[in-house]
């Protein structure tokens, strides 16, 4: 584990926007159409046609400008008002519909509120109840289970339907529109939209985005990873997929059920980058691992893929060297480290996690993430599970410790949503105006300057026998070749288990000799050494949206369960 020590990394001075300056997230569309018209924003799939090849529609920038100008104006005839809280329950696959009814809302000054749908109809009851809209948007699908579940009854005034409907579609909001450009003149710290958390460790919340948050994080998405306006870039998670048209690229859109990826036919992901010669990526680690087996099975090769980016978890180094048998050498598989709350905070590439760290992490000293980026600070705290109120630096941790990793820039939101305990306990007030989010996640800098995640806090598992991170500790025991992840989790009576989801066709007959490997392999390290009892589990429960987090608080109920 690491060494102690004193204190912090403290990144290139964050440039932090005035208050009263007026910025729209939306700025970035006409921007774009201006300086090129005429380039496809947008692919979306159809259908396939007689030869089986998929069919896509196509809107180009100047079209998808004067598109979402007309939505803003009929959803403004119509009554829909800056500050107004709109859910948008329509999927980026419905076509330019999506996309078009994303900026319309930024540029009338209404309040976004996105809920992943695949939380499941009791939790997006809660979101949309705790969310408060007035003004539903949502494909037919949405609006029958609004009414059938009654999501937000009490606030909801204004439903709108994309598609066929009884009242008011989208289709009369365009014919109430017109022509001619609208742009809220709305303020750096105004709300944008409300985003809601995966939940994958507790109930999703709602987080505040301004639209300096907004521009912060587009600002440092295109620092981070050298995007240029003219790049193709292939959308598999909804929320990124906000982020293409602003940045200048064009968004193709996959088949595919974006709360199932790690479900994905690897075709429908393979096909569009070929199509198109996507040169971008973004993918969840589930994703990548079932697209790289199939890619390398086939001996696939993408060669126009100059960018793979992949986060909502770790990467585990072997499913980058199986997804990099796909790519040219000189591509970089991208691991940002961020959440919700704030991204991204650091970005490291598979060249150094290869070469440099993936060994470290095998040996349970965490994920190396890199390096925070340029408007970011990064400050390692102690572990204390309460609130602070102030900031002082009498919290920091040992120079080198673990600790909580607490990051202060102009993309990181300020509070949740009527949520004033979860703010809280996520934020540290810093000054007048400043202020420090609490990532909820454990990692320490080490003397390069880089960030290790060691994993949550709140999974990390403590009793007589010692102090367990769960990243770190899981890092020695994935090592084993018939081990396709591991998760250590808090048993009663003081046992630490570590639960073993194996490789597809190990037979029961092979739990006991790999359960003495395993135990074999955790004795070699100080910190694992405690860890005695192994559980094999199925198939571990994860989140929503990436496939990838794995709920370790399901999995220590059922631990528990187990144990004699």
């Amino acid at each position: 584990m690491p060494a102690s020590g004193k204190r912090e990394h403290k990144g290139p001075k964050a440039s932090y926007m005035s208050s009263a300056s007026t910025v729209n997230i939306a700025a970035h569309l006409p921007r774009m159409a201006k300086a090129q018209p005429d380039q496809v924003a947008i692919h979306c799939p159809m259908r396939r046609d007689a030869t089986g090849q998929m069919t896509y529609s196509q809107i180009t920038y100047a079209q998808l400008e004067t598109y979402s100008n007309r939505i803003a104006s009929g959803l403004i005839a119509s009554g829909v008002k800056r500050g107004d809280r709109v859910a948008l329950l329509v999927p980026p696959d419905s076509g330019k519909d999506f996309f078009a009814l994303v900026f319309a809302l930024f540029k009338v000054g209404a309040v976004m509120i996105c809920v992943d749908p695949g939380i499941g109809t009791k939790n997006m009851g809660k979101c949309l109840t705790q969310a408060k809209p007035s003004v539903f948007i949502g494909i037919p699908k949405a609006q029958i289970a609004r009414k059938l579940f009654g999501w937000a009854r009490k606030t909801v005034k204004l439903p709108i339907t994309v598609g066929t409907w009884p009242g008011l579609t989208l289709k009369k909001i365009i014919a109430h529109g017109q022509d001619g450009p609208v742009m809220a003149d709305t303020q750096t710290d105004e709300t944008a939209a409300i985003l809601f958390t995966s939940g994958s460790t507790g109930i999703p919340k709602g987080v505040v985005y301004s639209h300096g948050n907004f521009v912060a994080q587009v600002d440092a998405l295109i620092q981070g990873f050298d995007i240029k306006p003219g790049e193709v870039d292939l959308c598999t998670f909804p929320l990124f997929a906000l982020y293409a048209p602003a940045m200048g690229m064009t968004a193709v859109v996959p088949v595919m059920d974006f709360t199932r990826p790690g479900s994905v036919d690897p075709m429908n992901i393979i096909e569009p980058i070929e199509q198109f010669k996507v040169n971008n990526m973004f993918g969840s680690p589930a994703l990548l691992k079932r697209v790289g087996e199939y890619g390398k099975r086939e001996e696939i090769k993408l060669h126009s893929l100059h960018r793979v980016i992949s986060a909502g978890a770790p990467v585990r180094a072997s499913v980058m060297r199986t997804f990099k048998t796909m790519l040219n050498p000189a591509t970089q598989i991208f691991t940002p480290y961020g959440a919700t709350e704030c991204l991204p905070v650091a970005i490291m590439g598979s060249d150094d996690i290869l070469k440099h760290t993936a060994k470290a992490t095998d040996e349970g000293k965490g994920v190396c993430v890199g390096k925070p980026v340029p408007s970011v600070d990064v400050r390692i705290i102690r572990i204390l599970d309460g609130p602070v109120d102030e900031w002082s630096d009498d919290i920091l941790a040992d120079e080198h410790a673990v600790g909580e990793i607490c990051v202060k820039a102009p993309q990181a939101t300020a509070s949740y949503f009527q949520l004033e305990q979860a703010t809280s306990l996520a934020k540290i007030k810093d000054g007048q105006d400043g202020f420090w989010h609490r990532m909820g996640d454990l990692g320490y800098l080490d003397q390069e300057g880089r960030l290790w995640f060691c994993g949550r806090k709140s999974q990390r598992v403590q009793n007589k026998h010692g102090l367990f991170f769960t990243i770190c500790c899981e890092g020695v025991f994935n090592t084993h070749p018939k081990v396709a992840r591991t998760a250590v989790v808090d048993g009663d009576k003081d046992r630490t288990v570590l639960c073993v989801e194996l490789l597809p066709d190990i037979q029961p007959s092979e739990h006991i000799p790999i359960r003495n490997q395993l135990l074999e392999l955790g004795s070699l390290h100080s910190h694992t050494q405690a860890i005695k009892h192994v559980l094999f589990h199925p198939s571990f429960p994860v989140d929503i949206r990436h496939n990838a987090k794995i709920n370790r608080e399901q999995l220590s109920q059922w631990a528990k369960g187990q144990l004699p």
